[in-house]
């Protein structure tokens, strides 16, 4: 199986007829991605990529039977392009929007809690699992199918790591890129739990950042459920007290939010933990030989 999308996904995408949700169409289905369609309202009877481009969500789910989504809605209208997928019956929801109001998240996250939508992102790269589909802007060629899972706060480590995994001679399963907004869907832990559950990943890269508690809560979690080895890098080892660093949710607040604190916290709770991102693929080889 695969972490949540495969080569059966049928997807649809939101903001279909966008400069970039045209451009990101085209490298997915280059890839190989099942885009069955897309919405853009007032286009609906219009065709894009040889696909059909919907008024709603509702409609396209109708048509098509999609069960993922990418978002590529602006940010003032993202939250509810979100909340549409998620009422529509979409399994899977991947935002890719960057700038979505912190306000709307929090709108956001209280409106998917009784349903049974899952939400990656936003301001995220997506997922892709390798050689079957991409549901996002990661760049394909770099994943390399195999069996290590990927998770990260960040595009561009997401790319070294899958990068590093497979020249040690090893390739991913899947990755996924959960965002590094104060407040997101998808969290380190839960994306966690679904590679330990996971048949075709044998190791899992976990890729974290300063601020908030995503990564200690789920070096706990895995201290009570360690079934895989788990190799892990933090970003902002020397960032400042109270300064952003990159993401909007990249702050140290207090000590709890150091680099050093989450290193720590996920050592003790056997995690293992490099210091440089040039470290990550030497220490997938050396854990599984």
């Amino acid at each position: 199986m695969s972490i949540l999308v495969n080569a059966d996904s049928r997807i649809i995408v939101q903001g279909f007829t966008g400069s970039e949700g045209r451009f990101h169409s085209e490298q997915m289905i280059a890839y190989g991605s099942r885009i069955v369609g897309g919405v853009t309202p007032g286009k609906e009877g219009t065709r894009q990529l040889d696909r059909p481009v919907f008024n709603t969500v509702d409609e396209a789910v109708k048509a098509t039977a999609a069960d993922v989504s990418a978002v590529f809605v602006p940010p003032p209208f993202a939250a509810d392009a979100i909340m549409e997928a998620a009422e529509s019956g979409i399994r899977v929801i991947v935002a890719i929007t960057e700038g979505i109001p912190v306000s709307d998240m929090v709108r956001v996250k209280q409106y998917l809690r009784d349903r049974p939508a899952r939400l990656i992102g936003p301001n995220c790269p997506g997922i892709i699992s390798a050689g079957k589909t991409k549901v996002g802007i990661m760049p394909g060629f770099v994943f390399k199918p195999g069996r290590v899972g990927v998770v990260s706060k960040s595009g561009t480590l997401t790319y070294e790591a899958a990068d590093q995994v497979v020249r040690s001679g090893y390739g991913i399963s899947t990755a996924i890129g959960i965002g590094g907004d104060p407040v997101i869907g998808t969290t380190t832990r839960g994306a966690l739990a679904l590679f330990m559950d996971d048949g075709e990943t044998d190791c899992v890269v976990v890729i974290g950042e300063i601020g908030g508690q995503l990564e200690a809560d789920a070096a706990r979690w895995y201290g009570q459920n360690p079934k895989k080895p788990v190799v892990a890098f933090i970003a902002g080892q020397t960032a400042p007290k109270g300064r952003t660093m990159g993401h909007a949710g990249a702050i140290v607040g207090g000590a709890a939010d150091t680099a050093r604190a989450k290193m720590e916290i996920m050592a003790e709770n056997g995690i293992h933990v490099v210091a440089s991102p040039a470290d990550i693929g030497k220490r997938v080889a050396e854990i599984l030989g």
